[in-house]
């Protein structure tokens, strides 16, 4: 029987593989990715911004199975050429108006490379000091750019922590409230809590109550009013706690938000959380997007009555210039966090975690491991400064003013809710051929009147879905929609690193040219 060959294969891979930190092939490989990203970026304009390719698409163009001997990085760079990129949405394109953009940066890209490159995994301060240690400095530096109040800062006696998303730092506050409610009242009371949002407030809050375990019947989406900017009521929220206790059930937690994901919706701090306090529950700011335009003196009153709250989150991978992931969480009072996620096994006992005197970050989170992301922004604050970020959002405030102004000069369309920050919130609206369409809006008309306004409504819905599609589907623009009070509504995001006035421009021609296409055929 003749033996196996493993000289060949030895031989083979050696002639062909150093070792995977060889520093003069790190060099040059590095070169390599930074020119393609620098060419990616000055051609971005190219690409279609929504990808085209069909599911599935990618199977068909790649090996069935890993490549036995190495391949240089040539040839899988070209593969990203041909094969990748016609499968990116691409994100950092100024035609991008979708959802919230990820914003990047010269800054971010430079600091998250450094992150990959140190590659530290600071779970606690002894595993690397300076991971914990420029973390605590950043997050008091950004708290300071946004006048938080000092006792959600490390220099009061409060505190921020980097987590991946605000997924993540809504799941931690909640375990943390639900914890602390259990220690008082007991655990037999867990299926009795209740979680509050509004009907804007993200999914993820609804996400978190699963985890958390929150009975599904006890989570409370209360319903806000185009009347009052879809902002959630301190009534409304008063009336649903007030109906929960009398059912015998136990309010626990609030996700009030600065900026919803819908339409930027600003819910009203102060008051709400007057009404929070009444009942001792938990009060947690969503400010995903908003919350780094709030960096400006302009926007900070959005924030009013954030002295009031337990906690407070924002991405900065959102609006801030900082690659994902980096969402930002301050806490008032890091004990109630510490209490929930903390264990400490043998393997990871030390002198400096016990003498109580440093921050383990793993006991603020989730997981164990976790990223140096503070470099990141480091890198970020550093290079720009508070006062260029703010002219950066500034910059894209004034664009989206440029769009709303053209919106509001065609008289097809109209701009549903205010702007507060960069987005615009627009649709077709048909001219009324009801002849008394405002008292059919205020019901006074009887039921044919409603009839002929929910026609009206479905037929405008169907034109606004199908421009959406045809603009998205021309590949030169992307954007996303919502539906507010059965309507349907086109959101257009300005937030773009590169976005200038030309694309809105182009952005809006686009959006004129699918319109006419689309009335003239309906």
């Amino acid at each position: 029987m003749n033996g196996l060959n493993f000289d060949h294969e030895l031989n083979h891979t050696s002639s062909n593989n150093t070792n995977p930190l060889d520093p003069e092939e790190f060099r040059r490989q590095g070169h390599l990715i930074v020119d393609f990203l620098v060419d990616y970026y000055a051609d971005i304009e190219k690409y279609p911004v929504l990808s085209q390719v069909e599911s599935g698409y990618l199977q068909k163009r790649l090996p069935k199975s890993t490549p036995h001997y190495p391949e240089p990085i040539e040839t899988f760079l070209q593969d990203v050429k041909d094969h990748i990129i016609p499968g990116i949405t691409h994100w950092q394109s100024p035609n991008f108006f979708a959802y919230f953009q990820c914003t990047s940066s010269i800054a971010g890209f430079l600091g998250e490379m450094l992150c990959t490159g140190f590659n530290v995994a600071g779970f606690n301060w002894i595993a690397s000091p300076v991971a914990t240690e420029l973390e605590m400095i950043v997050m008091d530096w950004l708290g300071e750019m946004l006048n938080l109040p000092n006792s959600f800062l490390f220099s009061g006696n409060g505190g921020g922590v980097i987590q991946g998303t605000t997924c993540e730092a809504i799941l931690c506050t909640m375990v943390a409230a639900r914890d602390q409610m259990l220690r008082r009242d007991g655990r037999q009371n867990i299926e009795k809590m209740v979680v509050y949002g509004s009907d804007q407030t993200h999914s993820t809050l609804q996400k978190a109550a699963k985890i958390a375990g929150i009975h599904p019947k006890n989570f409370r989406a209360i319903k806000t009013m185009k009347s009052t900017s879809f902002a959630l009521s301190p009534d409304s929220l008063r009336s649903a706690i007030l109906a929960d206790m009398e059912a015998g059930l136990v309010p626990l937690y609030l996700c009030a938000n600065v900026g919803t994901t819908s339409t930027t919706a600003i819910d009203p701090l102060g008051p709400l959380w007057d009404v929070a306090k009444d009942y001792g529950l938990w009060v947690h700011v969503d400010a995903a997007y908003a919350g780094s335009a709030c960096i400006c003196p302009e926007f900070r009153h959005f924030m009013d009555g954030v002295e009031g709250v337990n906690s407070l989150s924002l991405n900065a991978h959102k609006w801030l210039f900082t690659p994902l992931d980096c969402c930002c969480l301050w806490v008032k009072d890091p004990s109630t966090l510490i209490k929930s996620l903390s264990t400490y096994p043998e393997f990871l006992r030390n002198k400096a975690s016990d003498s109580n005197q440093v921050v383990d970050y793993k006991d603020w989170q989730i997981t164990l491991s976790r990223r140096f992301r503070a470099l990141k922004l480091w890198f970020v604050l550093r290079s720009y400064g508070a006062a260029s970020l703010r002219n950066f959002m500034r910059s894209h405030v004034k664009v989206a003013k440029l769009f709303e102004g053209l919106v509001a000069m065609d008289k097809r369309f109209e701009i549903v809710v205010p702007r507060n920050f960069a987005m615009i919130c627009f649709r077709i609206n048909l001219p009324s051929t009801m002849g008394k369409l405002g008292a059919y809006r205020n019901a006074k008309v009887g039921d044919n009147g409603q009839k002929l306004l929910k026609e009206k409504i479905t037929t405008e819905n169907e034109l606004n879905k199908k421009l959406l599609e045809s603009i998205n589907a021309s590949g030169r623009v992307y954007m996303t929609h919502i539906v507010l009070e059965d309507v349907y509504v086109i959101r257009f995001a300005v937030g773009a690193t590169l976005v200038e006035e030309r694309h809105v421009i182009m952005a809006w021609k686009v959006v004129q040219e699918h319109a006419t296409a689309i009335l003239s055929n309906n």
